[in-house]
């Protein structure tokens, strides 16, 4: 037995935890990012300061941003790891919601442990406590029960033991995972108790990898079979089960073109001949066209979100799906054959029980011939010269200056939509754009989680004005922290996506714009701001100054922040031709509602159920 506090047995604990897949271990918490305060600083953060165990802290300047960094470090680490967060009570545990919510969405192990009231009540209510008549049991961090794949409160030491098995247990199961909350109410963090010593063994989760049932197997690859056009979409599971070899080999058998969604961009890199890009709303020409001509969809490690789909209007109605994926929820979608399974097995495995089958000829000339053209819009579009600088060359410039060892990190705005149509991918994990919660202020937070998790990489975080204004302050953190990012900070003085959007849809840009009261320009200076908060700062004028500054801040070593104008009003990158369904007033004061809503009712048309069986 050993004696400890219930926080310095969260720590010992926590250091000891590996993951195993293919037979390679990872330590599964590279550390624990925190800020103290009352609920957590006599605690979890006297354990963090006085252990010698295998479990750095690192400073953070937001909570929600704490955990965006933890998300992104697990996707950059395809879920074998992540960082725990910590927090104090109140304001300081509640702004982890959000950013909870990103992770659980995106099917991303996070590990939240804030702090809560006391369990004995002797005191209540204590500074930033949630008082509720109903009951003396509830605190702010009830709210996170919705966002969370796991969640428990621990009142008592003898509590804690199971409580972390079964955080690990849905932390490490690729079919659960998610946001994990252990809610630590301040005096039982600091209560001391007798543990037994295997607690704190070295403990290894090997991380599954089922294979699909066999008579699913069997009518999958019936259907698959009689297909004349067939089309994978490959998503986020893809790349996190590394089955990219797997996808690569299927695809080239039997002559299927890929498209990508956005988690699932890179599974095969641009210039392979069977790679069309990105499907749906934000897609390439190229991927659409094939997807509404599909007569079988091989979904893989996709959730199939609005976007994936261009709201259900993408894909024929006659088509058929056949969906793999770990999960039997995501595999279930659209009214699916599904094969629950990982992807790397269960490619494997449609490989062999579709052997002899491949698609005609003509079929994968008019994929290559397509993507050709696509290549070509987006040649021109990287081409653009002009002051402001064209978003698509900002893109450009940073697609090229990355290379084969870059990642770019994005997450709102324009430039996720933009980047999802252009950016040529060198291979799996060179593309992290955060859009299953597309949460603005995630871009610098995560691209310090990929850079903790990948230091070997560059690390080229795309950020607008909007999202900046709302998490600069991780610049901070990156600098403190010595983690190098090359942060290409975009300003068009407004919301240059929602401004499209607003206008589209009848409301004619209304609060999309940064202006002074009076309708002037803001004397707001970001790059100045960015200066302010320890980063090397470059003011690129042209496209050519950009190259320069790109190459400048890769060889550099410290974080770089490349300051680009661009005009919040052009629209130079070509149209994915497909739609986004956003409700439209069916009543207004213009006519431009009206027009809106007249066109809104034309798209709808073409939306479809997929509820026809699979067979």
């Amino acid at each position: 037995m050993i004696r400890l506090t219930v926080a310095q047995a969260v720590v010992r604990f926590l250091a000891h935890q590996w993951s195993e897949r293919d037979g390679v271990e990872h330590r599964f918490f590279g550390g624990c990012v925190g800020i103290f305060g009352h609920g957590n600083v006599a605690g979890l953060g006297q354990a963090l300061a006085t252990s010698t165990e295998d479990l750095p802290y690192h400073l953070s300047r937001n909570e929600q941003a704490m955990v965006h960094t933890a998300a992104a470090y697990a996707r950059a680490s395809n879920r074998l790891a992540t960082l725990a967060c910590t927090t104090s009570i109140g304001p300081g545990a509640t702004n982890m919601i959000t950013g909870a919510a990103g992770a659980t969405i995106n099917r991303l192990p996070v590990l939240l442990l804030p702090g809560d009231i006391f369990s004995t009540r002797v005191a209540s209510p204590v500074l930033q406590e949630l008082e509720d008549q109903r009951s003396y049991d509830i605190s702010v961090n009830d709210c996170f029960k919705p966002v969370s794949r796991f969640w428990d409160r621990i009142n008592r030491p003898e509590q804690l033991p199971s409580a972390l098995l079964a955080a690990m247990r849905v932390l490490t199961d690729p079919a659960e995972t998610g946001a994990v909350t252990l809610a630590l109410p301040q005096d039982v963090q600091a209560e001391a108790w007798d543990w037994p010593d295997e607690l704190f063994a070295d403990r290894v989760w090997h991380i599954p990898r089922p294979r699909p049932e066999r008579a699913a197997l069997a009518r999958a690859a019936e259907l698959i079979k009689t297909a004349e056009r067939p089309l994978i979409v490959a998503g986020g599971g893809v790349i996190y089960s590394e089955a990219t070899d797997e996808l690569r080999a299927f695809a080239e058998a039997y002559g299927v073109p890929v498209a990508e969604t956005q988690a699932g961009k890179g599974a095969l890199p641009h210039g392979h001949p069977l790679a069309l890009g990105a499907v749906g709303a934000t897609g390439t020409t190229a991927a659409n066209a094939l997807a509404r001509e599909a007569d079988v969809i091989i979904g893989v490690g996709t959730r199939y979100s609005d976007f994936t789909t261009a709201s259900r209007t993408i894909f024929a109605p006659s088509a058929r799906f056949v969906n793999l994926n770990v999960t039997g929820f995501d595999a279930a979608k659209l009214s699916g054959l599904q094969l629950v399974a990982d992807a790397r097995e269960g490619l494997a495995d449609l490989a062999e029980a579709c052997a002899g089958r491949s698609t005609p000829a003509a079929y994968r000339e008019r994929a290559t011939e397509l993507t050709r053209a696509w290549d070509s819009a987006v040649d021109r579009a990287y081409a653009l010269e002009g002051t402001p600088i064209p978003q698509s060359a900002v893109i450009g410039a940073v697609n090229a200056a990355a290379g084969d060892d870059g990642v770019v990190v994005c997450a709102a705005g324009s430039m996720p939509g933009d980047l999802h149509k252009l950016w040529r991918p060198s291979g799996p994990g060179a593309y992290h754009v955060e859009y299953g919660y597309s949460c603005m202020g995630y871009e610098i937070a995560g691209g310090l989680g990929v850079k903790m998790a990948r230091p070997e990489r560059e690390v080229f975080v795309l950020v607008g004005d909007g999202s900046y204004l709302m998490m600069a302050q991780e610049l901070v953190t990156a600098v403190s922290e010595g983690v190098k990012l090359v942060v290409v900070l975009v300003d068009n003085s407004g919301f240059a996506s929602i401004g499209r959007l607003s206008e589209s849809v009848g409301a004619e840009r209304l609060g999309t714009s940064y202006q002074r009261h009076d309708g002037g320009p803001l004397p707001v200076d970001l790059a100045a701001n960015a200066a302010s908060l320890g980063a090397t700062v470059l003011r690129p004028e042209s496209v050519a100054d950009l190259r320069k500054a790109l190459d400048d801040a890769r060889s550099a070593t410290e974080t770089t922040v490349i300051y680009v104008r661009t005009d919040r009003m052009a629209d130079d990158v070509p149209s994915s031709e497909a739609w986004w369904d956003v409700p439209v007033a069916q009543v207004g004061t213009t006519s431009a509602t009206y027009a809106a809503r007249e066109t809104y009712e034309a798209s709808k048309q073409s939306q479809r159920s997929h509820l026809a069986p699979p067979g």
